[in-house]
């Protein structure tokens, strides 16, 4: 593999994880993050917040949206 093909890997990797950093970032502010599904364990020093229903639209979209590249 040759060190183009790497920096074009990393490129569109990037490019991935700043897509769901936007879409993560917005369905914050549309407030879906109090979805159903969601698990909060409240300890004395930690809490620990499990979005399941958060997790399950964002893989439902996420597939839709590959489904749709990779038809053409």
């Amino acid at each position: 593999m040759s060190l183009e093909q790497i920096a074009k890997i990393l490129l569109w990797v990037g490019l991935g994880i700043l897509v769901i950093g936007g879409l993560l970032y917005l369905a914050a502010k549309l407030g879906l993050t109090k979805l159903p599904g969601t698990i909060v364990f409240r300890g004395e020093n930690v809490t620990v917040y499990i979005p399941l229903g958060l997790m399950i639209l964002v893989s439902v979209v996420g597939s839709l949206i590959l489904h749709l590249l990779s038809r053409r």
